[in-house]
């Protein structure tokens, strides 16, 4: 393992119960990132989806693979704790089979084109060596909104 969710949570900056990636177990910077994702029956999204037949949602699979993605674009970012990586197009999303809990999610995510602020990705989702999902995404960096100043009565 190369990152764990610690060192993850440093560069990206979701957290849980939104934080879809645990480890980083391979990187080859500006261009690939491997990452993985244990699936656990104590995800909050499994007591909706489905009662009796628990499945991983196929958008937060995908959010998964952005996220990994984000880790390895971000990590080449200066002043990367100012910066976010958005979201702004997902093509080609296709699922192939359910995530369950109790799988182990391999996140594999190749950069297709980095530009400046936009960078275009594949990602593909495997359990067990069969591709669960795939797509491909394309991000834009943008600055990290300040944080508020306190109001006058949280001083």
């Amino acid at each position: 393992m190369l990152f764990d969710r610690n060192e993850i949570q440093k560069v990206i900056p979701h957290r849980d119960p939104f934080l879809m990636v645990d480890a980083i177990l391979e990187m080859d910077p500006r261009k690939s990132i491997l990452g993985l994702k244990n699936v656990s029956i104590n995800e909050p999204y499994f007591q909706g989806h489905f009662p009796g037949n628990p499945i991983m949602p196929g958008v937060l699979i995908i959010e998964a693979l952005a996220q990994t993605g984000a880790f390895m674009l971000l990590r080449e970012v200066k002043d990367h704790e100012k910066k976010l990586i958005y979201f702004v197009s997902v093509d080609e999303a296709r699922f192939r089979r359910p995530v369950k809990p109790g799988d182990q999610l391999l996140l594999a995510v190749k950069v297709l084109s980095w530009r400046s602020e936009f960078y275009k990705m594949h990602g593909e989702a495997r359990v067990g060596g069969d591709v669960a999902a795939e797509a491909t995404l394309m991000c834009k960096l943008v600055d990290r909104a300040p944080a508020p100043a306190p109001s006058p009565t949280q001083k």
